[in-house]
């Protein structure tokens, strides 16, 4: 991968913080906890699990969020492929990347085995159960060409006061219009800007409770129609 434009501080030692943003990549609290509150537990997986669900995520960051949804695909016994399309604009070098994985044990075979794919600067990565795609660049310019509704969305860039393009109303529109019929959405932010957009793009949003220090979350849902 390319590397940042800027580089990383670590904080108590595995927690990458980007300068960019003055944001970390993942909660403090627990990183791992927190994915699986927000975006598997905020889209109702595994229970929507089938062969070919697709999953998008705004902000691909270390990659922890595509580790614990193919741990829980694996472990929830889902057998077909899982479809994973990721939009970052400043993606990180291979051994920060590897590095902040390696604050996850849990993940730990999961990581060994990508872990390689990220060395070779792979944007494409094809295992007997996942299909997963990294796409370079501006999510605002690059998500128009994905042509594959997304089930799942995990809206995961950095805080909408300190990375406000990943949260602008048209990028969420084009969000609405790449979801399937009855899919979803979650995101760990609970500004009310963000949940208007939404609404306003078709989807219906709710606040739930968040993780950690965080009182509320949104999620919200396609109609289907």
């Amino acid at each position: 991968m390319k590397l940042q434009t800027e580089p990383l501080d670590w904080r108590d030692g595995d927690v990458p913080v980007s300068r960019r943003f003055d944001d970390p990549y993942f909660s403090l609290d627990n990183g791992l906890a927190e994915t699986r509150h927000v975006f598997l537990t905020g889209n109702d997986l595994p229970t929507r699990f089938r062969d070919g669900f697709h999953i998008a995520e705004l902000g691909f960051g270390t990659g922890l969020n595509l580790l614990a949804t193919l741990d829980l695909w694996r472990s929830s016994g889902q057998t077909g492929t899982l479809h994973f399309t990721s939009f970052e604009a400043f993606p990180m070098n291979a051994d920060d990347m590897i590095r902040a994985q390696q604050a996850f044990p849990e993940l730990k075979p999961i990581a060994d085995e990508l872990a390689p794919f990220w060395a070779d600067h792979a944007r494409n990565i094809t295992l007997p159960d996942l299909k997963f795609t990294l796409v370079d660049g501006d999510a605002r310019d690059t998500l128009h060409s994905m042509t594959q509704p997304a089930d799942a969305w995990f809206l995961d860039g950095f805080s909408p006061a300190k990375n406000p393009e990943l949260w602008q109303p048209d990028l969420l529109a084009l969000v609405a219009q790449k979801t399937a019929p009855d899919g979803t959405a979650a995101t760990y932010s609970a500004a009310g800007h963000v949940r208007r957009a939404l609404d306003a793009a078709g989807l219906i949003t709710t606040r739930i409770p968040g993780f950690g220090r965080k009182r509320h979350m949104t999620i919200a849902r396609k109609a289907d129609t």
